[in-house]
């Protein structure tokens, strides 16, 4: 193309920044290939034979989609394009879920996302198998090969019947919770931290008598009205009640202590109460394969950090605590 808009081999060559020669050879190999002469040439002057001409355009178009495509190429490298396969834990609170989302999608608006709701050892296994491009995980767990954005913790309080005698207290003792069930998530969900959260309960002094178990908020809360059974929990958990939940049964009318509009301090309800002294806590991270997190990893790893943060309450996990694996038996210590 420089060639047939200069009609000269010396500002062609200048105008592409080498030598003539080079670019004489050049012309001359593409001739032979494309089997027509596309230049005469003069000892005065280049021109552009018929069938260079009828060429030329094709040559335009096909450099400008060159362009393009290696533009495209560049936005999905840089993860500005393409798909990304994403999972976060159930136990996430919707508000957070959305701001996630919201802030990803201003970064990265025309970038596929495919998200999964996922346990944290679901999410292993995925990201260990490239199945998985990101996720949102429960520390401890096994990180080998992974990196990690920022840990940030969430504090959990306990959920427990209203008319209990602990929901008078403005923080309840762990060892005061001695003769209720531990309502826990599954533990081959995330089994380290499940480990964890008993080796807390039982430094605090409560050793549950049985262990049940139950994810769904209104599963929960239902084997907390009716199992003398305790639910550990972040306080954003009694924050989640259905559309049509009566005000006297919502938790900003139920962690006064004090009866809400239409409610007797016998009645059936849950509130939700922090945990005296040191309190156990979820702790969370991101987690991506090592060596691929690109701009849109990072994008949603910093877009899941933020929502936690404002809309979970999580802070970061300061002094932070090691990620390794403690040995399961340490509950029995």
């Amino acid at each position: 193309m420089a060639v047939a808009e200069e009609s000269h081999f010396g500002r062609a060559a200048a105008r592409l920044g080498m030598a003539q020669p080079p670019l004489s050879q050049r012309i001359q190999r593409l001739e032979r290939e494309l089997g027509v002469r596309l230049f005469e040439r003069t000892s005065r002057q280049v021109t552009i034979t018929a069938a260079g001409r009828l060429l030329l355009a094709e040559a335009r178009e096909l450099l400008a989609r060159s362009e393009s495509f290696l533009a495209a190429a560049r936005r999905v490298r840089d993860g500005e394009k393409g798909l990304l396969r994403a999972a976060l834990p159930p136990d996430l609170p919707g508000e957070t879920v959305a701001a996630l989302l919201d802030g990803f999608r201003r970064r990265h608006a025309d970038l596929e996302l495919e998200l999964h709701e996922l346990s944290t050892t679901e999410q292993l296994t995925r990201l260990a198998a490239h199945e998985l491009d990101i996720g949102v995980v429960h520390h401890p767990c096994d990180v080998t090969g992974l990196e990690l954005g920022p840990v940030l913790r969430r504090e959990l309080g306990v959920l427990l019947p209203a008319d209990a005698p602990q929901a008078r207290l403005d923080a309840v003792p762990l060892r005061s919770l001695s003769g209720y069930d531990l309502i826990l998530f599954p533990r081959e969900s995330a089994p380290a931290l499940y480990d964890d959260l008993l080796t807390a309960c039982a430094r605090g002094g409560y050793t549950p008598a049985s262990v049940r178990h139950g994810q769904g908020t209104s599963f929960v809360r239902g084997l907390v009205l009716s199992a003398r059974a305790v639910a550990l929990a972040p306080r954003d958990t009694a924050r989640r009640d259905p559309p049509d939940a009566p005000r006297s049964a919502r938790p900003d009318a139920a962690e006064s202590g004090r009866p809400g509009p239409g409610r007797h301090p016998g009645s059936a309800d849950v509130v939700w109460r922090p945990v005296a002294g040191d309190p156990p806590a979820w702790r969370h991270s991101a987690a991506w394969p090592e060596g691929r997190g690109d701009a849109a990893v990072q994008a949603f790893a910093d877009a899941a950090a933020h929502a936690l943060r404002t809309t979970a309450g999580a802070v970061p996990d300061v002094p932070a605590r090691p990620l390794h694996l403690r040995p399961a038996s340490e509950f029995w210590l």
